[in-house]
């Protein structure tokens, strides 16, 4: 070992000082030799107070949880990973990154490049392992001292130039590529650490860097708080979202029959363009736009309806849908005109070829939404009726006997214990727990059926929802619902800081991310999360896919379907998780009146016949 500091070492604190001065608050790290200098300047970051730490064992899981932290802060929190297979298992996260506009940030430690194609120990060409998905990947060479006693600060090894691109490149630009992964491959050669006789400068350093951190961040939320379009706007001022210098928006002014479509990441400049446009929104559940009284819950059956979806003229796009089939083949139709906003110059949505791709929208001065009030009533009227009978379909014993009641003793409390003692379909499940979520919690949904039942008819209300839609996969849905709840809890408004992170989830998708539940022993925030889990014993989301009805039925369950009987319950002792068991609809209403304390796996029966 060294006698003094190492050049790894040095580069490593410069790297991480510089990214928290830039607003870094969070950084994860997994255990690894080659690593090493990354992960100690990161533990002596945390010791100053700069940062908050969050060591994982698993880089799949790791990637993941970083991608929570980033979902809730908006800010990436940097992976830290050793050389080898610890890099492509960060590819599962960096690509839900790139197609979700999530920023990301990896570091990946690395033997120098004179080993690669040598078959040398745990090395493999792992720079550019995220390929044209990254928005920046540099293999930068080791760190060495030059004959001045400092390390080499050409532009290629900067650490405080190498950080402040990774940190702009993975935050995206408006007019740019938006937000996505970015890969520092970092070579380092023996020694690969030593602070001996700098440990309180670098102490210094980074308190230092910690408190221009908080500047930053106070900065970043002060301008999108300010931004055009937001949330914080004043209620006499006329939506419009733009980009400065930019031409080619599109001007809403008309009375054309047009509908707003807000898919993922869609956020609050959907229902606001809806709003003051007058028009129906047609909000995904994961979308970020589901409130307001334009937000049409039935939407997916009302375009269906000649009468009504089939009149739509016009259908202005934000964020990215992908819930429905409805949705694309109104998007498809030659008689609808197809404008997506999107304020990136790369990677749009587009669903059809001549889709007008526009950077931003605008209310015309003179435009009065009143103009669409017909086509809107339309609307907001048959989605009243389908909530109507929806509710009289679901619980019909109850509303007959609310009719009864005062004729026949007791009739009405022997309905309400019948419907308590009733098993809980996925219907149930997926609206109690929408209902049971407040404004100052987190939902996060996973890709499983469930979020397709959900989307059905969930009504409008301004929850915070969180979903990995960009690729639509169950991978590491638990990790990133654990950084949203890690997250969510050091919220600087402390209202918001005091909810619950609840998550929708199936058996598979909960199954295929099992070793998330892992909690750490580090003093980091005990995570209040309650995952819920649609036991429905295997993938049924294939049922209703042409599959179900074209293959044999044996192999559709084979490798379909894939049943599969964990027990939950020792799952969740296995990981020191507080487990509860909901199989009718009282035991379900009862959890969510308790509060949670910390990590709660609740796993509920789908249609299973509960036993009184």
């Amino acid at each position: 070992m060294s006698a003094g500091p190492a050049p790894a070492s040095i580069f490593a604190v410069e790297l991480l000082a510089e990214l928290i001065r830039r607003g870094i608050s969070d950084v994860v790290v997994c255990p690894g030799s080659r690593s090493q200098a990354l992960a100690l300047a990161a533990a002596a970051a945390e010791e100053a107070g700069a940062i908050r730490l969050h060591v994982r064992v698993d880089e799949r899981s790791a990637a993941f949880f970083a991608l929570g932290l980033a979902r809730e802060t908006g800010l990436p929190a940097p992976v830290i990973v050793t050389s080898g297979t610890a890099v492509a298992n960060l590819a599962p996260a960096a690509l839900e990154a790139h197609e979700g506009r999530v920023p990301f940030i990896a570091l990946t430690a690395d033997r120098p490049a004179a080993l690669r194609g040598t078959r040398s120990n745990q090395t493999t060409t792992q720079f550019d392992m995220f390929g044209s998905a990254a928005r920046l990947s540099l293999d930068v060479a080791p760190p060495t001292f030059g004959v001045d006693g400092d390390i080499g600060r050409g532009p290629a090894q900067d650490p405080g130039r190498l950080a402040a691109r990774a940190f702009s490149a993975a935050r995206g630009f408006p007019g740019d590529r938006p937000a996505g992964p970015v890969q520092l491959n970092l070579q380092f050669v023996e020694p690969l650490s030593g602070t001996t006789g700098f440990e309180q400068m670098i102490a210094a350093g980074f308190a230092a860097a910690g408190e221009e951190g908080a500047t930053a961040r106070e900065n970043i939320a002060a301008n999108a708080a300010a931004a055009p379009g937001s949330a914080s706007r004043s209620d006499g001022e006329r939506f419009q979202t733009f980009l400065p210098d930019t031409d080619g928006g599109y001007v809403h002014r008309d009375d054309a029959l047009a509908v707003v479509v807000a898919g993922a990441g869609a956020g609050d400049e959907a229902e606001a363009f809806a709003r003051d446009a007058g028009l129906p929104l047609l909000a995904e559940v994961v979308s970020g736009s589901r409130f307001g009284r334009e937000a049409i819950t039935a939407y997916a059956t009302l375009i269906d309806d000649p009468e009504i979806g089939g009149l739509t003229e016009r259908a202005i796009v934000f964020g990215h849908p992908t819930l429905t089939r409805q949705i694309p083949a109104l998007l498809g139709r030659d008689d609808v005109e197809v404008i997506v906003v999107d304020p990136h110059a790369g990677d749009q949505y587009a669903p059809v070829s001549g889709a007008r791709v526009v950077p931003s929208a605008t209310i015309a001065a003179d435009h009065n939404p009143r103009v669409h009030r017909r086509w809107l009533g339309v609307w907001v009227a048959a989605d009243r009726e389908l909530q109507r009978a929806r509710s009289t379909v679901h619980e019909p014993d109850l509303d007959a006997a609310r009719e009864t009641g005062y004729k026949e003793r007791n009739a009405y409390a022997r309905a309400e214990v019948a419907v308590k003692r009733e098993p809980i379909s996925r219907e149930l499940l997926v609206e109690t727990v929408w209902r049971a979520t407040w404004p100052h919690d987190r939902l996060v949904i996973a890709a499983s059926r469930l979020v397709r039942v959900l989307d059905t008819l969930a009504p409008a209300r301004k929850l915070t929802v969180h979903s990995n839609r960009g690729l639509a996969g169950i991978d590491g849905t638990v990790a990133t619902a654990m950084g949203v709840a890690v997250a969510s809890q050091v919220d600087p408004d402390p209202a918001r800081a005091a909810g619950t992170t609840r998550v929708i989830i199936g058996d598979l998708a909960l199954l295929h991310d099992a070793g998330s539940l892992l909690l750490s022993d580090d003093p980091e925030v005990r995570p209040r999360i309650q995952l819920v889990v649609g036991n429905d014993g295997g993938g049924t989301i294939f049922d209703n896919l042409e599959v179900a009805a074209t293959t044999a039925p044996g192999a559709f369950t084979r490798v379909m379907r894939t049943p599969k009987a964990a027990n939950l319950e020792s799952l969740a002792a296995a990981y020191g998780w507080e487990y509860h068991r909901a199989a009718t609809r009282g035991e379900l209403e009862r959890l969510f009146t308790a509060p949670v304390t910390g990590p709660t796996l609740v796993e509920v029966p789908i249609g299973e016949v509960a036993s009184v």
